[in-house]
């Protein structure tokens, strides 16, 4: 059975991940909230208690936002050296240029979509969601962020050889999967329809 790292877990598991939801993957549940009772409790930039080159894949949804971007290597390196050398990551998170293209049509403050914890507006995507901050959950807050481009730029810097992916303009969010290193083009396609939305 394959092994991946769920980062960022929060109280979720395997069961609404595309491609991980099957009997091949076995899932490691990463978070720095201790509350979410995680497998292993860390943070992005510290996965030290992950053993190096032991997983197949990463999986890591809406929280590299959640870092400051001078952290961000720091974090990308850390997935780079848990994956073995077949390895890969599936990443989402905000898309700032269709975020900031809507602030700059001023909504700043109104609902683009609704998520399970209700209504998004530009500000919740820019700054994390008011509604978990309020309650107390700072880990919620959003240090950082990426347009497309920046996003694949950062995990080719890390030392990733190849990275497929693109925008969801209606769900205002990057979706993108960075691989350690290259393989045919059949390939990386059937990987991106298992694992992309």
């Amino acid at each position: 059975m394959k092994q991946f790292l769920h980062v960022g877990c929060g109280g979720q598991n395997k069961t609404h991940l595309k491609g991980f939801n099957s009997d091949q993957w076995n899932e490691i549940r990463f978070d720095i909230d201790k509350s979410v009772h995680p497998d292993i409790e860390g943070s992005l930039t510290d996965m030290s208690k992950v053993a190096t080159s032991s997983m197949d894949a990463l999986f890591s949804s809406h929280n590299i936002e959640h870092i400051f971007p001078h952290e961000v290597p720091m974090a990308l390196k850390e997935f780079y050296r848990i994956l073995n050398m077949d390895g890969f990551v599936v990443i989402t998170c905000p898309d700032l240029q269709s975020v900031c293209e809507a602030v700059s049509n001023n909504k700043l403050l109104e609902p683009l979509y609704t998520s399970p914890a209700g209504p998004i507006s530009p500000i919740d995507i820019l700054y994390g969601h008011r509604g978990f901050m309020e309650k107390g959950n700072l880990y919620m807050a959003h240090k950082g962020g990426f347009t497309y481009s920046s996003l694949s730029n950062s995990f080719l810097e890390a030392g990733f050889v190849k990275v497929i992916g693109g925008r969801r303009l209606a769900s205002y969010d990057l979706w993108l999967i960075a691989f350690k290193q290259d393989a045919p083009d059949e390939t990386l396609g059937e990987l991106k329809l298992t694992f992309l939305p």
